[in-house]
């Protein structure tokens, strides 16, 4: 047995009979070396072995620390049969019931674990009002026509960059600058489809993406999603053997509602089997750059030879919601997409465009990065220790390994819609699973979001959802919500 191994094992070994507990900081890479003189790249292995394991987790900056969900405690995983809509071309009617949830949910007084929005005090808008104030200052009066859609050139070649960095090949002028992602995954939809068509999207979704199919006259087929490994490929083989869907919409990456990461393996299965059909993929990567690993997971883009992926990002999640600059690279679709945009919005704000691109030469974004990562990494293993202190065993929540948002299931008498209403009755906004998907799928389960609210609020609005639901079968319970 080789020696990284050996040490992996040893520490394993600590971690199960909990003499490393959660959350303990191990010693530093140097400092093993030099104690039990082994190489450096023996205990880099040994520690990257133990994070495979999923018993320890690499903070960038910060070291290497045990997993609250690898030692201290039992893994609530997902562990009944998947969900399993019908595979089935359905008309979509959501946007009423998104409107009325969301609205309820937008009080400053209440806790608010319900959207998908982060706690804005953990971006750098200071420094952000002053690199837009810079580009103001020195901008070409010409730029408000140069930079009409496809966008800043010099913000295109910035973002052209950052795939650079990650191991992906970009060239700037394949880039499309728009109003955040939603409207770059609204345009790529506009491009590939017709009205009537059908859209092949995963269940549950995001549910701008059902609120953009309905919108547009689209119907969907849902394809199930595991809540920890993404898309199930095999229903989607089963499904394109006897459904002809016009596009396929998808977020690989950190998926909203659930946290679901694709391989890379399965990334790529993805694109050829898609590709094969000639069925054009439309990637919402949003949560891209917000992984608590050590690399940022490629996306199903970086496996596309023949422009069939549509691929669409936003700075909203990671450095600036507020300024909406999004993008899309839409492949062989390109000239669709800037038609698309043309007609619609014609450009993208140009302050935000010049101030970001003022920053993102500069040194801070990577720095502003691995904080952020950190902390919602933080935070995520807070909502984890939470959840398991003040809901019932019976409960299961996935863990994810990037974004800020995790999929909670229900026991099976507990209707997430009415649990929804008392939570706002408690102060406390969350959001229903009935919203991201075309039915009643997933009546039984709620998305959190850990990372917008503050520690105190993340402590409190889990308190008093576990004290909801211990009272759900008590004395003068309200009615079922109205459906």
């Amino acid at each position: 047995m080789t020696l990284y191994i050996d040490y992996a094992d040893e520490i394993e070994s600590l971690i199960a009979s909990e003499a490393l507990p959660a959350g303990q900081r191990l010693p530093s890479v140097r400092e093993v070396s030099r104690r039990r003189k082994l190489s450096v790249s023996t205990v880099l292995q040994a520690y990257r072995l133990l994070e495979a394991r999923g018993l320890i987790d690499a903070r960038p900056r910060s070291g290497y620390y045990v997993s609250s969900h690898g030692a201290q405690y039992p893994q609530r995983p997902h562990s009944a049969p998947m969900v399993t809509p019908a595979v089935a071309s359905v008309a979509v009617d959501r946007s009423e019931l998104i409107h009325a949830v969301l609205h309820a949910s937008r009080s400053r007084a209440l806790i608010p674990l319900g959207s998908a929005f982060p706690d804005p005090q953990l971006f750098p808008f200071a420094r952000l009002r002053r690199a837009v104030y810079r580009g103001l200052r020195d901008i070409d009066p010409h730029q408000s026509v140069e930079d009409l859609s496809p966008g800043n050139a010099e913000l295109r070649r910035q973002i052209a960059i950052r795939y650079h960095l990650d191991g992906h090949t970009v060239d700037p002028e394949e880039i499309v600058i728009t109003h955040g992602a939603l409207e770059a995954l609204n345009l790529c939809l506009q491009a590939v489809t017709r009205p009537g068509d059908t859209v092949l999207i995963e269940s549950p979704t995001f549910y701008g993406a059902l609120q953009s199919i309905e919108r547009l006259g689209r119907r969907a087929i849902e394809i199930p999603n595991d809540p920890a490994t993404g898309l199930d490929l095999a229903r989607l083989r089963d499904c394109l053997a006897t459904q002809r869907p016009a596009a396929c919409w998808l977020m690989p990456t950190f998926q909203n509602p659930t946290g679901a990461l694709m391989s890379a393996e399965n990334k790529r299965l993805l694109v050829e089997l898609l590709c094969a059909h000639e069925i054009p993929l439309i990637e919402d990567d949003a949560y891209a750059e917000l992984y608590y690993g050590t690399q940022r997971p490629p996306p199903a883009h970086a496996f596309d030879t023949t422009g069939n992926v549509l691929h669409c990002g936003t700075f909203s999640k990671c450095l600036a919601p507020g300024y909406r600059i999004g993008w899309a690279m839409p492949g062989r679709f390109a000239a669709q997409v800037l038609r698309c945009k043309l007609e619609s919005t014609l450009a993208a704000s140009l302050p935000a465009q010049v101030g970001l691109a003022q920053y993102l030469g500069g040194s801070h974004y990577d720095r502003h990065l691995c904080e952020l990562r950190a902390e919602l990494q933080t935070r995520r293993d807070r909502i984890i220790d939470r959840l398991h202190r003040h809901l019932p065993a019976d409960i299961e929540f996935t863990q994810p390994e990037g974004g800020y948002v995790l999929w909670l299931r229900l026991p099976p008498d507990i209707d997430a819609r009415e649990l929804h209403r008392r939570a706002l009755a408690a102060g406390v906004a969350i959001a229903p699973g009935v919203l991201f998907s075309t039915g009643n799928t997933f009546a039984g389960h709620v998305r959190l979001n850990y990372g917008h609210p503050k520690t105190t609020e993340l402590d409190e609005g889990i308190a008093r959802l576990g004290t909801i639901i211990d009272r759900w079968h008590g004395p003068g319970s309200a009615s079922s919500y109205p459906r």
